[in-house]
């Protein structure tokens, strides 16, 4: 009798963690989703950030939560207004949490791509707000995360394509130095032969997203490649609209394309 009560009090016990489980995951699962849709399809970074910070109170140390606040922080750091002569130091210390979320969610779950992509995004706002080449170790640690994320090859398209832009464009900013210049400060493996191949892989697995068309845009620019940079330009022109970014992105290819149509 007693082997049969325990046995009793065990199975009530574990349908009883089962059920609860069940129920944190699907608690978990409907803030994620208010938070996605408010910044994917809403743009509404401040709405997200509030949602998002409620579940992080709610299921602390969650590696789910913690990149999309970091995605978030990022968001809110690029639209803040410019009304004050601090707003660098403001936007840099914004820039700062995102990258403290992301580092994170990388070390909870460092067998996921997305923390690593995060941690890229954040980490590369910085380098830009501090100057690339006075930071060196922050633009190689960029450039970490995101092999480590192409390694692991996990996320969807979106992130692996991410991954691949974020490598373009940082091979893109540090070869406008002299690379005699720039290898003594170890950052000589960037050239714009890596930033075309990664800027083409990146649009080969997401094929419509106007930002990576735009920069790969202004990557021929700069080499004087017009007719490929034009080609790029009416891609962003027939891709949809995917990011609260992507109006001004529109507006900006269409003025390229119209200075450079006789070139």
């Amino acid at each position: 009798m007693k082997i049969q009560k325990y046995f009793f009090v065990f199975a009530v016990a574990f349908i009883s963690m089962c059920f609860y489980n069940i129920a944190y995951g699907q608690a978990l699962e409907e803030y994620l989703k208010k938070g996605d849709n408010y910044l994917d399809s809403e743009f509404n970074n401040q709405k997200a950030l509030e949602v998002l910070q409620a579940a992080d109170k709610k299921f602390p140390s969650n590696w789910e939560v913690y990149w999309r606040l970091s995605r978030t922080y990022v968001y809110v750091a690029e639209k803040m207004p410019d009304n004050s002569g601090e707003k660098k130091d403001a936007q840099l210390a914004v820039y700062q949490k995102a990258y403290d979320y992301a580092d994170k969610a990388v070390k909870i779950a460092p067998d996921k791509s997305v923390t690593y992509v995060r941690r890229a995004v954040a980490n590369g706002r910085i380098a830009l707000f501090k100057g690339v080449f006075s930071v060196s170790g922050i633009v190689n640690a960029v450039k970490a995360d995101c092999q480590k994320a192409i390694s692991l090859g996990n996320g969807g398209n979106y992130v692996q394509g991410l991954a691949h832009y974020i490598l373009a464009r940082t091979n893109d900013k540090v070869s406008e130095k002299w690379a005699p210049a720039r290898s003594v400060i170890g950052l000589g493996w960037a050239s714009m032969d890596n930033a075309f191949k990664e800027y083409s892989t990146a649009i080969k697995i997401c094929p419509d997203y106007r930002m990576f068309y735009l920069d790969f845009a202004k990557a021929y620019i700069k080499e004087d490649e017009y007719t490929k940079a034009k080609e790029m330009l009416r891609k962003v022109i027939d891709s949809p609209k995917h990011d609260e970014n992507d109006d001004e992105q529109l507006a900006e290819a269409k003025s390229l394309l119209e200075k450079i149509k006789n070139k």
